[in-house]
C-alpha cells in the first residue's frame, strides 16, 4: 500500500470512527428535550366535581401531534371532547361534561420547541380514587431504527456542510487559476448530495419519530403535518436555499470566470440562511436566550465548515498539485483563517456549553455534559494538531514541508470526524437545563392525604407543601364516597419538635362538603394538622395528620 493510500486509509479510518460514535451516543432511549411542569388537576390529586377542562403545562413551547392526546375515564371510554389547544407552553384539553367518580387518565405525546417528541401520562381522580384506565396511548417509545437514524442523518449532514462550505470558499478566493476544479467540484456536488439528502431525511424520519411508529409506520397525513409544522417550514427552507445555491455554484466549480461580485455575495447570503437553519430545529430554539443562542450555535456550525471544509481541500488537492509559490501565498492566508475559525469555536462552544448545561455539575452528573467534556478534549487535541500545522507553515521546507503538513491535517481530519460524532449524538441528548426543569416540577407538587374516623373521610391537600405560603383544600365525604355537608370547620398546624404550637388556619367555606385556607409555615419539617368537622348541632369529628413540609 503507498503512503497516500495509507493516509486515505487513516482519513477514512476516522471517519468511519466518527460515525460510529453517532451511532452509539444516543443507544439509550432518546428522551424528551422538554418537561411536564404542572398540571391542572395536579398529577395524582383528587377534586370534589369533574373539570371541564385539562392543563397541562411544559417547560417549552410545544407543538401538538393529531390524535396523540386523549383522557380516559374510570370505564375506559373516552372523556376528552373535541380538539385539544396549543398555546405556547400550555395545552388545554376539553371535557365531556358530567364526568363520573374515579381515577381518570391523561395521556399525550407532543411535540417540544426542538423538534423532540414529548410523551407521558398523569392521573388524577374525581371523589375518590378508583383503579385507573390501563390503556396508554401516548406514551409510545421511539422506534429504535428511527432513533439510530436520526444522528447518522445529522452526521450525514454535518459532513455535506463540510464539503461545500469550506471547498466553495477555497476556490472562490484561494484557488490558483491554473489546477484544475474537477476534483474540487466533485466534493462540493458531493456535499451539495449529502446536505440535501440528509434533509430529505430528516423530514421522512421526523414523522415516525413524533408519532411514535415504525420506519414506514407513518401515514401520508402524518407527514403532511410534519411538513405544516415549524420543524417541516425550516426544512423545505433549507431544501430550496441549497437548490437555488447549486445554480449558482456551476460557474464557479467549472472556473469559466463566468462568476460575478454579484452571484458571488448572494451565493455568500444564502449560505448564512443555510446554516441558520440547523440551530432553528435544535436546542437553541427552546433556550432561555433563544436568540442568542441561535446565533452562537450558527457562528460555531460555520466556523466548523470552513475550518474542516479547508482542511480537505489542503489534504486533498493544495498540498498535493500546488508549487512552492502558490503555497507561499495561500498558507499564510489560510493559517489566519483557520486560526480565526478556532477562536470562533472555542467562543460559540464555551457559550453553547454556559446556556446548555447551566450548572459546573451538569458537566459531570449528566450524558449530555460528559459529552461535552469529551468534545472538549478532542478539541483540545485538534487545536494542538492545528497550532503544529501553523508552525510548519511558518518553517516549510520545500522538500519535507507539504508531505509533513498534509500528514498534520490528515491528523486533524481523522480527530475531527469523530468530533462530529459527538456533536451529532449531543443533538439528540436533553441538556441537563432540562433535567432540571423535570427535577423542580416532580418537587413541586401537590401532597394531597386522606384521614378518616367512623362517621366522616377528610380529604386533605396541600400546596406546595414547602417552607412559606401554603393553600389547604379540605373535601368531606361519607364513608362510601359521598359529598357530605359540613355545618362548620376548624383547623390547626403545629410543629412539636420545633416547639411551635398550634397555629389556627382560616377556613373559608366553598360548597356544603368543601373548605380552603391559607397557612404560612415558618419552617421545614413534620407539621401536625388538626381537623375538625362539625356535620350537625350534635356530630362532629376531630382528625389529625401529619405533613412532611420541605
Amino acid at each position: 500500500m503507498t503512503v497516500d493510500r495509507r493516509r486515505a486509509a487513516a482519513a477514512l479510518a476516522g471517519l468511519l470512527f466518527g460515525l460510529v460514535c453517532a451511532l452509539l451516543g444516543p443507544a439509550a432511549p432518546a428522551s424528551a428535550h422538554a418537561a411536564l411542569v404542572a398540571s391542572d388537576p395536579g398529577n395524582g390529586t383528587i377534586v370534589p366535581d369533574a373539570p371541564n377542562k385539562i392543563t397541562l403545562t411544559f417547560s417549552e413551547s410545544v407543538q401538538l401531534i393529531s390524535g396523540k392526546i386523549q383522557v380516559l375515564a374510570p370505564d375506559s371510554t373516552r372523556a376528552d371532547q373535541g380538539e385539544p389547544q396549543s398555546s405556547g407552553s400550555t395545552v388545554t384539553i376539553p371535557l365531556r361534561s358530567g364526568g363520573g367518580r374515579g381515577t381518570y387518565l391523561v395521556s399525550y405525546r407532543v411535540v417540544s420547541a426542538d423538534s423532540h417528541p414529548v410523551a407521558g401520562s398523569i392521573t388524577y381522580s374525581v371523589g375518590a380514587a378508583s383503579t385507573p384506565p390501563s390503556e396508554q396511548a401516548g406514551a409510545e417509545s421511539v422506534d429504535p431504527v428511527v432513533r439510530a437514524l436520526i444522528p447518522v442523518g445529522k452526521y450525514l449532514g454535518y459532513a455535506g456542510l463540510v464539503l461545500l462550505v469550506g471547498p466553495v470558499l477555497v476556490l472562490a478566493l484561494l484557488w490558483p487559476h491554473r489546477l484544475s476544479r474537477v476534483g474540487p467540484a466533485r466534493l462540493v456536488w458531493t456535499g451539495l448530495g449529502l446536505v440535501l439528502g440528509s434533509t430529505v431525511l430528516a423530514i421522512w424520519l421526523q414523522a415516525p419519530y413524533t408519532t411514535g411508529t415504525g420506519l414506514f409506520g407513518a401515514s401520508l397525513t402524518d407527514l403532511q403535518d410534519v411538513l405544516g409544522s415549524t420543524f417541516g417550514a425550516v426544512m423545505l427552507v433549507r431544501l430550496g436555499v441549497v437548490i437555488a445555491s447549486a445554480f449558482l455554484l456551476r460557474p464557479l466549480l467549472r472556473g469559466s470566470g463566468g462568476e460575478s461580485k454579484a452571484d458571488l455575495a448572494l451565493l455568500g447570503v444564502l449560505g448564512v440562511g443555510a446554516l441558520a437553519t440547523w440551530p432553528l430545529t435544535g436546542h437553541p430554539t427552546a433556550s432561555p436566550v433563544a436568540g442568542v443562542s441561535v446565533v452562537v450555535d450558527a457562528i460555531h456550525l460555520a466556523s466548523m465548515s470552513v475550518w474542516l471544509g479547508g482542511l480537505v481541500m489542503l489534504a486533498g488537492f493544495l498540498l498535493r498539485n500546488a508549487n512552492e509559490r502558490e503555497l507561499g501565498a495561500i498558507l499564510p492566508i489560510w493559517s489566519r483563517w483557520a486560526a480565526t475559525a478556532v477562536a470562533a469555536l472555542i467562543v460559540a462552544g464555551s457559550v453553547q456549553a454556559l446556556i446548555e448545561v447551566a450548572s459546573f455539575k451538569g458537566l459531570y452528573d449528566s450524558t449530555y455534559g460528559r459529552l461535552i467534556l469529551v468534545k472538549i478534549a478532542l478539541a483540545a487535541v485538534v487545536i494542538g494538531v492545528a497550532a503544529y500545522s501553523r508552525k510548519l507553515v511558518r518553517n516549510r521546507s520545500a522538500e519535507t514541508g507539504p508531505r509533513t503538513l498534509r500528514r498534520v491535517v490528515l491528523a486533524e481530519l481523522a480527530v475531527t470526524a469523530v468530533v462530529l460524532g459527538v456533536t451529532a449524538a449531543l443533538v439528540q441528548i436533553p441538556p441537563p437545563r432540562t433535567a432540571a426543569a423535570a427535577e423542580t416540577a416532580t418537587t413541586t407538587t401537590t401532597v394531597t392525604q386522606t384521614v378518616a374516623d367512623a362517621n366522616v373521610s377528610l380529604q386533605v391537600d396541600v400546596f406546595p407543601a414547602t417552607v412559606g405560603n401554603n393553600s389547604l383544600h379540605l373535601y368531606a365525604y361519607t364513608l362510601d364516597n359521598k359529598p357530605l355537608p359540613v355545618v362548620e370547620w376548624t383547623a390547626t398546624a403545629a410543629l412539636p419538635a420545633k416547639g411551635i404550637e398550634p397555629i389556627e388556619v382560616p377556613l373559608l367555606r366553598i360548597t356544603d362538603f368543601h373548605a380552603v385556607g391559607d397557612i404560612a409555615l415558618p419552617a421545614a419539617g413534620d407539621w401536625t394538622f388538626k381537623f375538625t368537622v362539625r356535620t350537625s348541632d350534635i356530630d362532629q369529628s376531630t382528625l389529625t395528620m401529619t405533613v412532611k413540609i420541605a
